[in-house]
């Protein structure tokens, strides 16, 4: 790859595993926070979801605001509010100030993520494009996988706010060299979609809200019954605005396409299993395994190394055989290391029963990521690359504030934190119920068109202007003056 590809791999890559970390970094602090900060079960699950909510719910929008502003600037301006975030996370005082910084980390995270995969598309050649998001995708597995590891060594030896201080320096350091290095880009004739946005974040809100409050409140307490059902139907509501509204923020006939929904369908139920399984596993192996923060973190190590060594040919595979195949092999293997851990499981497990399921695990979730970046964006246009990409990556967070929700819902009702055994008796059915998840996952996965294949695209509504006369093709060694629609200055 040439210079400016290598930049733009390793520019987005950095930034994107900064933003993956901090969904699960968290994980493992969660016990030094509790015992800092205070808070109870709902309190924990909102310093994890604060993040993945806002996160998910900005996503599309802030895709919006850089095909309309600028590609690179909005890419610095969301790495700079995430870097501020980082900072007030880790000086606050109280557990309400550290959720509402988590939440500002989850805005500067929406509008910084969905642009990464869109300059990384952009800067690199269409033939080398599939190793690129290979590598890209295994890095943002990694991080996800590596931050029980990271938050327990730096909660331990350091103390739970170095997990937040981590991305100041990085964050600092990216926003010149983006500036630098980047090319800037925008998408004509854009336009940004506030009640889209309003809509889907109220629904997708009082959702997770009815979700985290129904085990304190009761299902059919007014406050949870109310937010679960306002939540819905506003996001009925946001499904209909897609078909219906000229240029929404995620066009509802995308969805129309076999490959872009089986993709998308399978991103949110594998962060729905994983997301919830961690939250609760990683603190199993300290509450009632009883090691330290950094051994619960190395304990992880057959999980979370596993993605350095398979993501990579996984990304090869791909590209030779087709990103399906591989996709739904890696789901089934998360499955079935999701269900090992539900059956080996007790108070007095001891490690040896458990590496059959961690290692499982890390070979699925490193098939997984890897190809799954490459399958998204050869389901859409190249101009429906932005909006795709913060789809994807909306409801892969999504599954994952749901998946805390759910799960820890199911958690609370069949046990709690009163003693190893009462950990172990919610823990064990809220892990069904993410292996499920993932299993069913894998037969989404299976939706997409396999390698030599294209999913069946539904055109977009003609535009009222006619159509532009072919461009020459450009002189060698000299860039098209525009692509796809994308117009780069």
């Amino acid at each position: 790859m040439r210079a400016p590809a290598v930049w733009a791999l390793v520019l987005t890559s950095a930034a994107g595993f900064m933003a993956a970390l901090d969904n699960l970094v968290v994980t493992t602090a969660l016990p030094a926070i509790r015992e800092e900060l205070g808070g109870g079960l709902e309190e924990l699950e909102w310093t994890v979801n604060a993040y993945t909510l806002a996160f998910a719910v900005l996503l599309m929008f802030g895709a919006a605001l850089g095909d309309r502003f600028g590609r690179r600037r909005l890419f610095m301006s969301g790495l700079a509010v995430f870097t501020g975030a980082s900072a007030a996370a880790a000086l606050s005082p109280g557990i309400d100030e550290l959720i509402a910084a988590r939440a500002v980390q989850g805005v500067g995270a929406a509008v910084m993520m969905p642009l990464t995969l869109t300059l990384l598309t952009a800067a690199v050649p269409a033939a080398r494009r599939g190793t690129a998001l290979g590598i890209f995708g295994a890095v943002s597995g990694l991080a996800v996988a590596s931050g029980p590891l990271i938050g327990g060594t730096l909660t331990e030896h350091a103390s739970w706010q170095w997990i937040f201080w981590l991305n100041v320096p990085v964050g600092l350091a990216l926003i010149p060299l983006a500036r630098l290095k980047l090319a800037e880009s925008t998408a004509p004739n854009s336009r940004l979609d506030v009640p889209g946005t309003l809509l889907v974040s109220g629904g997708l809100f009082g959702i997770v809200y009815g979700l985290v409050n129904a085990d304190s409140h009761g299902w059919t307490s007014a406050p949870v019954l109310t937010a679960l059902i306002a939540g819905t139907a506003l996001v009925g509501a946001f499904v209909h605005h897609g078909f219906r509204h000229p240029n929404p923020m995620l066009p509802m006939r995308l969805f129309r396409r076999r490959g872009f929904l089986g993709i998308n369908a399978a991103s949110l139920l594998m962060y729905l299993g994983m997301f919830g399984s961690i939250f609760l596993l990683s603190q199993f192996l300290q509450g009632v395994a009883g090691y330290s923060p950094t051994e619960a973190g190395v304990r992880m190590l057959p999980w979370t190394a596993m993605p350095m060594f398979v993501a990579p040919v996984a990304g090869i595979l791909s590209d030779r055989i087709g990103g399906r195949p591989v996709v739904a092999a890696g789901l089934a293997l998360q499955a079935l290391g999701l269900g090992w851990f539900a059956l080996v499981l007790s108070a007095d497990v001891s490690y040896a029963a458990q590496l059959p399921a961690l290692i499982l695990s890390g070979i699925g979730m490193a098939l997984y990521f890897a190809p799954a970046s490459n399958v998204l964006m050869s389901t859409v246009s190249p101009a429906d690359q932005g909006r795709a990409s913060g789809a994807n990556n909306a409801l892969r967070e999504v599954g994952g504030a749901l998946g805390v929700a759910v799960l820890a819902s199911v958690f609370s009702a069949r046990g709690g934190y009163g003693s190893p055994q009462a950990f172990t008796d919610g823990t064990v059915p809220a892990l069904w119920i993410g292996a499920a998840a993932v299993a069913v996952a894998a037969a989404f996965a299976l939706l997409v068109p396999g390698k030599g294949k294209t999913s069946p695209a539904t055109p977009a509504p003609a535009a009222p202007a006619p159509a532009p006369a072919p461009a020459a093709p450009a002189a060698p060694g000299r860039a098209a003056p525009r692509t796809a629609g994308v117009r780069v200055r």
